[in-house]
């Protein structure tokens, strides 16, 4: 979206709260994110994506600006005065591509880029149900654009650092398997984190990895910060329902 809304001549800020994972460093733009908990106090409004609520983005003084709040996930509290909110959608990532087409907006090789990285990433590498024939085809047109599938994947699936590996190591090491195997548990804390040289960034994908095992059809994952906080999260296969799990326990 930074660079179709300025291909529209407009001033545009990207803010997260939390720093990207290293291996998505060298994409283009990267460094165009600006790490923060709060906003500039003169932006006029607001894109929020791939979040349930305003408090999930995790910064501050977001209201009392016109809000734009676009979304594919079940359970969007519909915040903001405009919701674009799709279901159907495999990615935010291909809400993004119609949204820029319906602009009118080249579809340059940088935002190509990062429609095929959304995609790529929210599908879990084509792994998941909500995968259509338009996802292939906003792929497709990517590719047209100037991505590479193969250089892609590499550099988001090939480029862990070895805290990393050992990260994972230490974490599958500690899983628990319940209901006859069918349910995987893992954890993390400090220790784990302090003891393999990572960091909370570090643990992206990591959720997906019991999800091979033929047996497992899901996973809970705990994480407890250094504030005592502790953050689940939960993936399933096959038709498995995590999602109302989740809503069940806010």
């Amino acid at each position: 979206m930074l660079y179709a809304l300025e291909a529209l001549g407009k001033q545009v800020h990207v803010v997260n709260a939390d720093p990207a994972p290293d291996h998505y460093m060298d994409f283009p733009g990267m460094d165009r994110i600006e790490i923060s908990r709060t906003v500039h106090s003169d932006v006029e409004a607001l894109i929020v994506m791939e979040c349930s609520d305003l408090e999930r983005t995790n910064v501050q003084g977001l209201g009392g600006r016109f809000t734009i709040n676009i979304d594919h996930h079940a359970g969007n509290t519909g915040f903001g005065e405009l919701t674009w909110f799709d279901e159907s959608a495999a990615a935010c990532g291909e809400m993004v591509f119609t949204l820029i087409r319906a602009l009118g907006v080249p579809l340059t090789k940088e935002i190509a880029t990062h429609i095929y990285l959304a995609i790529l990433t929210d599908t879990g590498s084509f792994h998941h149900s909500h995968i259509t024939p338009r996802t292939f085809e906003i792929c497709r047109q990517t590719v047209e654009a100037g991505v590479n599938p193969a250089t892609m994947a590499r550099r988001v699936f090939d480029s862990n650092s070895f805290g990393k590996l050992k990260l994972i190591g230490a974490v599958l090491d500690e899983m628990e398997l319940l209901d006859g195997g069918r349910l995987a548990a893992l954890y993390l804390n400090d220790e784990i984190l302090n003891a393999t040289g990572t960091t909370y960034n570090d643990t992206e994908g990591l959720i997906n990895l019991p999800l091979t095992a033929r047996e497992i059809q899901a996973v809970v994952f705990f994480k407890l910060g250094a504030d005592g906080d502790i953050r689940v999260s939960m993936r399933s296969k096959y038709d498995v329902d995590v999602r109302s799990v989740a809503s069940a326990y806010g």
